[in-house]
Formats: C-alpha cells, sequence, structure tokens
C-alpha cells in the first residue's frame, strides 16, 4: 500500500526557512516521481516542485525558483522541500504526491502545468502547514 507521509511544517518568519520531509513507503522511491504542491485558503492546489527519483530531475514553479530546492534519499525512502528566502505567499498547506501509474517525467510535467489533473487519481499524503507570518 502506497503511503506519503509530510512533516515539518510549521511558523516561520518571513526570510526565514523550513526543510520539508515527505516519507514514501509502500512502492520503490527510485523509479518514480514525487511532486511538492500547496493549496492556501480558497485558492486552487498548485505544484511547487517535483524531482524525477530515479535520476534526480527536477522542475520548479516560477514562484519558488531560487528558493525552494527538491532532494531524495532513495536509501530513507525519502523526498527533501528546502525552503529558503520564505515569503507570506508561501503560506499554505503542503503536500507530495505519486503516481505509480505515469511515467516520472510526465507526472512532473503535470505537476507544474496542470497540478489539479492529478487530484483524480495517485497518492497524497495528509499535509503539512506552512505558515510565514511576523
Amino acid at each position: 500500500q502506497v503511503q506519503l507521509v509530510e512533516s515539518g511544517g510549521g511558523l516561520v518568519q518571513p526570510g526565514g526557512s523550513l526543510r520539508l520531509s515527505c516519507a514514501a513507503s509502500g512502492f520503490t522511491l527510485g523509479r518514480h516521481a514525487i511532486g511538492w504542491f500547496r493549496q492556501a485558503p480558497g485558492k486552487e492546489r498548485e505544484g511547487v516542485s517535483c524531482i524525477s527519483t530515479s535520476d534526480g530531475t527536477t522542475v520548479y514553479a516560477d514562484s519558488v525558483k531560487g528558493r525552494f530546492t527538491v532532494s531524495r534519499d532513495v536509501t530513507e525512502n525519502t523526498v527533501y522541500l528546502q525552503m529558503n528566502n520564505l515569503k507570506p505567499e508561501d503560506t499554505a498547506d503542503y503536500y507530495c504526491g505519486t503516481d505509480l501509474e505515469l511515467s516520472a517525467s510526465y507526472y512532473c510535467i503535470l505537476a507544474i502545468s496542470a497540478p489539479t489533473t492529478l487530484m483524480v487519481g495517485g497518492s497524497w499524503g495528509q499535509g503539512t502547514q506552512v505558515t510565514v507570518s511576523s
């Protein structure tokens, strides 16, 4: 059974940093993509970043490029999202997701360009809340 568990959220001041973790189980991390998404109250889910865990290829939304870094540790079956220089507009619930039926490259393309299409299927964590406020 595929399971994703996010952790690492919290309250941080603008300009601060957080590192989110997505612990995966029930599948081989090194064969699929893991996406990071966020959803603020009243807004649609947005794709933030995605990593192909087989070769480490990464993609980012324009809004986080240069500030967020996604990485994976296949030995720990965990994907990380390092978030630096956080802004109030980064406040949201953050989720990691995957879909074992899609190729890693296709999943990452959809994660950034059409994230809501991925909400129909796949697997999702329960989310972790990030609040950026002074």
